[in-house]
């Protein structure tokens, strides 16, 4: 199947996206699609206007593969593209500069990205940028002694005023990149590359070689300095690796180098998680991208430190919003003040009022502007540690939405509609930062037309609101729940099923997906939320599932067959003319709870009691995806992935029927073919290739040899990829498989067999 997305403006054909190119994990080449797509912001600097020498593999890790270094004619013609004259031809690399170009990259199935040292000055090869140390362990030696180079390798760096950063290769060792401060030839970079190994071999002879021989490397680190001959290549900061899982080439910082013990290589998803969370550990290896300027968080961002304060300190560039909420916080910092922070093109343009907003149209109230913040501190309030920027403790004092009157560089004109807040608000510049904030006495604010302005007569009863349409859901972030209260915080499930937005009105029903694509007709048995809902218009965001015969939600088999699914709403937005995305999350909650009552197939999923903890340890002993944390005080934030909401994933476990295997060359079986019965047809579920002991898969190769017959058991349709090399057997043997997710496709993400008791 043949699909277009558009990436930043490009579109970039993608095919095929549900095969398999990790099989021992089933890692498909949409998730690869995903990654590079997701971690284009932290890779392109680190390949931007260098040569990409790609390593392919068409048909997944298990088969072969091959380095690609000229790029074909029939590539994007949006594509950049460089030639380098080789001694024997000319050779045109891509230059990749746009998540477009990490789109194309997955759909070629270029799992490894190469690149050299140097980059291009206009058409010409360049200065070598950067110095590259890879430390090869030989045999005997691990990570724990690439780590012990590594940091002795820092100091010598760090020695001539340098700075070192450190990746693990995602396949045996690691990397150290040196960014230079100067200019050097290609010739001297090599020459200075090994002088170093050289210098680090006399200094720790039983533990470092610099010698290529195979030979001298046993029990030893091999420091190889060549990778930064121009002709030679390096796996790529962030680029995945065709190894049997899915690993990544992954920055870390030197306190993680420190402790070698616990060192190991990272998959994908661990360092795209990283990466959203700490930013890019490499910041400073390589200038930004030439298109890229300095973004409206950039001054924020450099007064933080995201390891200190709780603060939010989102990597990326912002994102516009509705544009149209605010909020003011109680700030106990060195000196009590008041910050007010309205969003405006996709930041929180912010002012600190030290003694607060005025409530009395005779007061002017100093306001100081102060940088730009992050959309998150919508909802942010917690202790700032001592000695850090803005140390104490802060509140949200007010929230609620506001509309522009004017907007000028010297002048804001804004009504503010908040909980405590109500009228009509200048902010007046009278000399740099400094600003008055004034209560205007004439609330009856101008609309304008044109070029002309009219007055507009404002009621104390407001209309009732339209119904909204296309609302797309707020989001939860990665992290611990367990840590969180129940005082403050509330604990829901989190649901196997896709994510819907349900708009009722006149007694019918419209579904939206996440994207905000129509999708009723694929939930017919929904309808009925329309007919039992008829006297009221209403918003609800939830999830349809499909759950199987053991009661537990299943992806798998809500994708086969949506037509079974039902409906769990987990929040309320709009009702009857009201807006309740500003309304307390508890406020919503026992509104929705009361709606439900009237409504059969409006079911509202039971909170789990307790402590996140509590909730979390409820959650895996009964086999569910995982918790979200919602703060009892939150407002909604339709399309922000906001701090309010909090989620936590669990390894789950299915129980499943084995229908074939596949046949191996070097082990008794590839990989399983597992599925579900489900009102008397067998799904197919996906391949499980992990987690067997050799007694336990000789034992399952013997039983499923006697049961081997010509067709397969499965009752939905496999892809021609997923019935390649399968041998089918009757299904009359079963396991237990643990697995992360499911994949776009509803097959089991990361599965491993999960070994019998006995």
């Amino acid at each position: 199947m043949r699909s277009r997305r558009d990436f930043g403006g490009i579109g970039v054909g993608l095919t095929n996206l549900d095969k398999v190119l990790y099989p021992a994990t089933g890692t498909t080449k949409g998730d690869v699609v995903d990654y590079f797509t997701a971690i284009a912001p932290a890779i392109l600097p680190h390949i931007a206007e260098r040569p990409v020498t790609r390593k392919r593999w068409p048909n997944g890790v298990d088969e072969p593969s091959f380095f690609e270094k000229n790029l074909a004619e029939h590539a994007p013609k949006w594509l950049e593209r460089r030639t380098v004259q080789q001694s024997d031809r000319p050779v045109v690399y891509p230059l990749i500069d746009s998540v477009a170009g990490m789109a194309w990259l997955g759909q070629q199935a270029a799992l490894e990205l190469h690149v050299p040292q140097w980059r291009f000055d206009g058409a010409e090869v360049g200065d070598i940028t950067r110095l590259v140390f890879d430390l090869d362990p030989g045999p005997g030696a691990g990570l724990a002694q690439c780590a012990e180079v590594a940091l002795i390798l820092r100091d010598v760096v760090r020695g001539v005023g340098l700075k070192a950063y450190p990746v693990t290769s995602g396949s045996k060792g690691i990397h150290i990149y040196v960014p230079l401060d100067r200019k050097v030839g290609p010739s001297g970079a090599s020459a200075v590359a090994k002088q170093v190994a050289a210098n680090l071999q006399q200094l720790r002879p039983e533990l470092v070689t610099a010698t290529m021989a195979r030979s001298a490397r046993g029990g030893k680190v091999f420091l190889d300095w060549s990778q930064n001959n121009p002709a030679k290549t390096t796996i790529a900061p962030y680029s995945l690796r065709g190894r049997t899982e899915p690993w990544v080439a992954a920055p870390r910082s030197w306190v993680e180098i420190e402790k070698p013990k616990k060192l190991r290589h990272l998959r994908f998803e661990e360092v795209r998680r990283r990466w959203e969370e700490q930013g890019d550990l490499l910041e400073g290896l390589d200038e930004p991208l030439p298109e890229q300027v300095p973004d409206r968080l950039d001054i924020y961002r450099s007064m933080r430190d995201p390891r200190r304060t709780p603060e939010p300190v989102p990597p990326g560039p912002p994102a516009p919003g509705p544009g149209d909420r605010f909020v003011v916080q109680e700030h106990h910092a060195r000196r009590l003040h008041w910050d007010l922070r309205l969003e405006r093109e996709g930041v929180l343009v912010s002012w600190a009022v030290p003694k607060g907003p005025p409530t009395d149209t005779g007061e002017n109230r100093l306001a100081v502007r102060t940088e730009d913040h992050p959309m998150e501190y919508l909802t942010f309030h917690g202790t700032i540690p001592k000695g850090e920027y803005g140390g104490g403790e802060m509140t949200i004092w007010d929230t609620g939405t506001y509309e522009t009157e004017k907007w000028r560089d010297d002048e804001v004109i804004v009504w503010l509609r908040g909980r405590r807040l109500e009228g009509r608000y200048a902010l007046i510049q009278t000399n740099g930062n400094q600003w008055l904030m004034h209560l205007m006495k004439d609330q009856t604010p101008l609309e304008v037309e044109g070029d002309r302005a009219r007055q507009v007569s404002v009621s104390p009863r407001r209309a009732p609101a339209p119904m909204p349409r296309g609302v797309t859901p707020m989001l939860a972030t990665a992290g611990d729940v367990t840590t969180l209260d129940a005082e403050h915080w509330a604990f829901e499930t989190k649901w196997d099923g896709f994510r819907l937005i349900a708009e009722i009105e006149d007694g019918a029903v419209t579904l939206r997906s996440r994207a905000g694509h129509v999708v009723t007709g694929k939930y017919p048995g929904l309808a009925t939320l329309g007919s039992e809902l008829s006297g009221h218009s209403a918003v609800l965001d939830g999830e349809a599932v499909v759950f199987d015969d053991h009661g537990g939600a299943n992806l798998g088999l809500l994708r086969e067959d949506s037509a079974r699914a039902v409906f769990l709403a987990f929040d309320l937005l709009y009702l009857d003319g009201t807006s309740l995305v500003r309304k307390r999350y508890d406020d919503r909650r026992r509104v929705l709870e009361a709606l439900a009552e009237q409504a059969r197939s409006l079911i509202v999923p039971k909170q789990l009691r307790g402590t996140g903890a509590e909730a979390l340890r409820y959650s895996q002993d009964h086999g569910m995806e995982g918790v979200v944390a919602k703060r009892r005080d939150s407002v909604y934030l339709p399309g922000r992935r906001g701090q309010s909401w909090i989620k936590t994933r669990n390894w789950r476990t299915l129980s499943v029927v084995i229908g074939g295997y596949r046949r191996s060359e070097v082990r008794q079986f590839a990989s399983l073919l597992v599925g579900v019965p489900h009102e008397g047809e067998l799904y197919y579920l996906g391949r499980v290739g992990t987690g067997f002991s050799e007694q336990e898969m000789s034992d399952l190769a013997d039983r499923l040899r006697r049961l081997e017959r010509k067709t397969s058991p499965f009752d939905n349709e496999l892809t021609a990829d997923e019935r390649k090399d399968a041998v089918w057997v009757a299904p009359k043997l079963t396991g237990t498989v643990r697995f992360m997710n499911w994949t776009e496709a509803g097959r089991l993400w990361h599965p491993a067999w999960i070994p019998s008791s006995d």
